[in-house]
């Protein structure tokens, strides 16, 4: 009798998406809607309504209202009596976290689940992660971190099983790593020219900041991350506020960004800092001694532009470096960014909106991985 013979190989089949409920499909949507809408429930549910009559998203048997109420019970949005006493829907603090990991997934994939928190530096000492490598006991070492095994190792092979003793000469220490932490501030402009000409800038900034934000608290939790925006003027916001950004009717202060990026990382006690800068476009005002504001749209102004070299070339005397993300491709302008690194000694990346996310993921991951001087 054969035996039957056993075959190895690949079997192919046609894709299946995983099965989502109408729920969870409507809910996808939604939270793209809202991060474009700035977080206005009603026009997002108006967007929505608009979708739903042209590709049907919604049956006899699960509605737009059936949804609305799930989101609701689950805890998504609530009911909030606005300042002209009308009642309205409002978005949560679970919703704003959703956007925050829809972001993160979209734009940086599903990252591999690693150990919490840390950068690792080249320097071995007195640190916080094992390295599995052993040298002889200092005094002044901690005691926790004698390695009992290897020293009691040590013990028998020097004195021997019979007359068993164990000297200060056969203590082993595990040699440790030092845990880098990394400060960043992230700088978006808010000014009018990101939304002009008929592109939305500010939607894929958003989202980079809110998957920046949330890959930083959940993975690199004693990292820190500042956000400020910057138009006229310059101001922080707080991560729960991301989804809420708009652009305003403002010029560009890219000074009054670096300052206010620099104050808040003098501040912090981490070695290594460094700021990260979206924008779209040049230079165009300053904030005078008197409160007064110069501005300039037309061309590059030598009196602003020489004010954002000396900020640069400060941020550079601090040990900050500045990587500017330009979303414009204007020669000129790419001159002015191609001046400004080189006075910082930092890094420049000219990119469109698609790759933003990618870019600023590497260039974060690259930098924690190694000690900025």
């Amino acid at each position: 009798m054969k035996k039957e013979q056993i075959r190895k190989g690949f079997v192919f089949k046609p894709y299946e998406a995983e099965s989502q409920s109408l729920f969870d499909k409507l809910l996808d949507i939604f939270q793209e809607l809202i991060t474009h809408t700035s977080g206005d429930f009603d026009e997002a549910m108006e967007w929505l309504e608009q979708l739903d009559k042209e590709y049907e998203l919604t049956n006899e048997d699960y509605t737009l209202a059936d949804f609305v109420q799930e989101l609701k019970d689950k805890g998504y949005i609530r009911e909030e009596v606005r300042p002209d006493g009308t009642k309205g829907g409002a978005i949560t603090e679970k919703t704003e976290r959703a956007i925050r990991q829809r972001a993160l997934d979209q734009i940086f994939g599903k990252l591999k689940k690693s150990a919490q928190g840390n950068h690792r530096s080249k320097m071995s000492g007195r640190g916080d992660e094992h390295t599995g490598d052993y040298r002889g006991y200092r005094f002044g070492d901690p005691l926790e971190r004698i390695s009992m095994t290897e020293s009691l190792r040590n013990a028998q092979i020097n004195n021997g099983v019979g007359d068993f003793s164990l000297t200060e000469n056969d203590l082993v220490v595990e040699e440790t790593h030092f845990k880098a932490q990394m400060s960043t501030v992230l700088m978006i402009d808010i000014s009018h020219s990101m939304i002009l000409y008929g592109e939305d800038r500010i939607t894929p900034a958003k989202k980079v900041a809110m998957a920046l934000a949330q890959l930083i608290t959940t993975r690199y939790p004693k990292d820190t991350l500042d956000i400020i925006v910057f138009g006229n003027d310059a101001w922080r916001i707080k991560i729960k506020d991301l989804p809420y950004l708009q652009v305003g009717p403002y010029h560009t202060n890219t000074v009054a960004g670096l300052e206010l990026a620099m104050d808040i990382l003098r501040r912090q006690r981490n070695t290594n800092k460094q700021i990260f800068m979206i924008t779209d476009g040049k230079p165009s005002c300053l904030r005078l001694k008197d409160g007064r504001y110069y501005k300039n749209p037309n061309g590059l102004d030598q009196h602003i532009v020489g004010k954002c070299y000396t900020k640069a070339r400060q941020a550079r005397k601090l040990h900050i470096p500045i990587t500017t993300f330009m979303i414009a491709s204007d020669p000129y302008l790419q001159q002015f960014v191609d001046n400004f690194t080189e006075a910082n000694q930092g890094k420049a990346f000219y990119t469109g909106l698609k790759g933003l996310g990618e870019m600023i993921f590497q260039d974060y991951e690259t930098n924690r991985k190694k000690r900025i001087k």
